[in-house]
């Protein structure tokens, strides 16, 4: 794309990979339209997820082209930004084609980066090369309101320095998948690599430094222990304690349950400086902020609110799709708004949520599912080499 048509031309998207989060990263991009976004093909073998993303893309009135795979989508020449939203394991040899591929494609890959560090590490070497093209990792619970404010509370020195970042998400088991993909550890990278990447990036966020060794306890107490598939018995946990320790000498707890449906909220974070504390509240759009020399008494109660959410929330209801609660409450179309704003100012703006976090993201994890299997504390440099 020319730099100089950045703003006024159409930038065209393709998604490969249409199943559940494929198809919200269409309806996301369709709000996007007014902004000069058009998704204009998907690549998917998996003929049902293609027709539901042909029957979500004609109520929008886009016509989209079909591929089977990727290769075939890349070498078509029609987009300008890719979407990677297929099962974690075909992230990595999705990610080397694109990264080799002699058109340059900038990428939004869901999270995790890979489910290994090894291909992880691969992909960032390999991304070192291209530096035509921008790579954004999806870890976009940071994008959610509340998560967001008290990104903005704590960096802003508002809680001192960090000492301690707490985050329990209590939730519903896992959803179905094609072909039940997700319910293996072999395919996911395990459930503290699929499922929490995400809050070890908000820990290392909020702490502002890198992990140095982690402490998991965790097991299959409750879900999925009645499901077969192909004669194999899922096996990824569905609890977990988590204790990350970080090189400025603050440390992060996960409290993770997936068989807690009668929750409030679904995530509480709290982070703890040396003069106060800030929560979050997740669907409840809640943020606290108090001090120590306030006390109690002193905790201000806040509503973290987007208007660009609200927007969308009235588009969905007009077109009677899904209301944006489900939707991972509108994080995942503000991560589009910013990295559209990135693609527009290549070479001026990097992602938000570069390779780097990624990599991370997933180094935490791995080394938590590690310290699970051998009951012992797994040091990040250990997992790196490894």
């Amino acid at each position: 794309m020319d730099s100089a048509d950045h703003n006024t031309s159409t930038v065209k998207y393709g998604i490969i990979g249409v199943g559940m989060m494929g198809r919200e990263h269409l309806i996301n991009l369709y709000h996007l339209r007014t902004e000069g976004v058009a998704v204009v093909a998907i690549a998917d073998p998996h003929v049902p997820s293609q027709q539901h993303a042909l029957d979500l893309a004609q109520s929008f009135n886009w016509a989209l082209e079909v591929f089977q795979g990727h290769k075939e989508l890349l070498d078509s020449g029609l987009c300008d930004v890719l979407v990677i939203s297929t099962p974690n394991m075909t992230h990595y040899r999705i990610l080397m084609d694109i990264i080799n591929h002699p058109k340059a494609h900038h990428v939004l890959v869901e999270k995790p980066l890979c489910t290994t560090v090894s291909h992880c590490k691969e992909v960032v070497h390999a991304a070192r090369k291209r530096p035509d093209i921008l790579l954004q990792v999806g870890l976009e619970y940071r994008y959610m309101p509340p998560v967001a404010k008290l990104i903005e509370i704590v960096k802003g020195g508002s809680v001192g320095r960090v000492r301690m970042v707490a985050i329990r998400e209590h939730r519903f088991p896992f959803l179905v998948k094609v072909n039940n993909w997700n319910r293996f550890n072999i395919n996911s990278g395990g459930t503290l690599v699929e499922k929490c990447c995400h809050f070890f990036d908000l820990m290392r966020l909020f702490a502002g430094a890198n992990p140095v060794r982690v402490m998991a306890s965790g097991a299959i107490d409750v879900n999925h222990k009645d499901e077969v598939y192909d004669g194999k018995v899922p096996d990824i946990i569905d609890n977990a304690y988590v204790i990350v320790e970080f090189d400025n000498g603050s440390r992060g707890m996960l409290d993770l349950c997936m068989f807690a449906e009668g929750s409030k909220n679904e995530q509480e974070i709290s982070v703890v400086g040396d003069i106060g504390k800030g929560e979050a509240f997740v669907p409840e759009n809640i943020v606290r902020l108090g001090t120590r020399e306030g006390g109690r008494d002193g905790v201000q109660t806040l509503k973290a609110e987007d208007p660009r959410i609200k927007w969308v929330v009235h588009a969905y209801a007009y077109h009677q799709l899904s209301m944006y609660d489900g939707l991972h409450h509108g994080s995942s179309y503000l991560e589009h708004v910013n990295f559209l704003s990135a693609t527009r100012t290549e070479g001026e703006k990097a992602p938000v949520v570069d390779l780097e976090d990624g990599l991370m993201s997933v180094v935490i994890g791995v080394a938590a599912q590690l310290s699970i299997e051998i009951g012992r504390f797994v040091t990040i440099k250990e997992v790196m080499e490894g």
